[in-house]
């Protein structure tokens, strides 16, 4: 019977290792002992440059996700794919989890995918010099006062007739001025 198991990989690798198991289970003739191979990812809206991009996250760095019919073949193909440390478990015994919990790191994945967080990187920080891309103070240049990454909002002091008048604009309205 197949259980999930949770493979520790060098953080980075994910994907390769996953491409290896599904590759090498082939090349052996394992591949009805190895069902499933997943690497949880889940999509986040980053701002980068002032404006919004959609990437893929991995939502557990360092791990893959395998449904495995655990044999001493199956241990030895994953325990010998490059760039993986082990199982996770204790004394380096397989520990499978439960479908349940399975679920739940796939339905946080499906809900991630469901509505994307607004992972928020900007580019700028207090006391740097941006633009204003757009709204009715497009094209002026201020310094960054405060970023608020709860509400994606910046304030910044623009200098209008001669005043520093702070501004509160979302986070892709200013660039960093360079």
């Amino acid at each position: 019977m197949a259980r999930w198991y949770i493979i520790h990989a060098y953080s980075g690798f994910e994907n390769k290792v996953r491409d290896s198991i599904i590759s090498e289970a082939e090349r052996l003739g394992l591949s009805e002992a190895v069902e499933e191979v997943e690497v949880p990812t889940e999509t986040v809206t980053e701002i980068k440059r002032g404006k919004k991009v959609q990437s893929e996250r991995k939502f557990m760095p360092g791990y893959v996700l395998a449904k495995l019919t655990m044999t001493d073949d199956v241990y030895h193909l994953v325990k010998n794919t490059p760039k993986v440390t082990g199982f996770l478990g204790s004394n380096n015994k397989p520990q499978p989890i439960s479908e349940k919990e399975a679920a739940r790191y796939f339905g946080g994945v499906e809900e991630a995918k469901a509505a994307p967080k607004q992972q928020v990187s900007v580019d700028y920080e207090i006391g740097d010099n941006v633009k204003v891309l757009d709204g009715p103070f497009a094209s002026f240049n201020g310094l960054v006062e405060e970023l608020d990454f709860d509400k994606a909002k910046v304030k910044v002091s623009v200098s209008i007739f001669g005043r520093a008048t702070p501004v509160e604009l979302d986070f892709e309205q200013v660039e960093l001025v360079k």
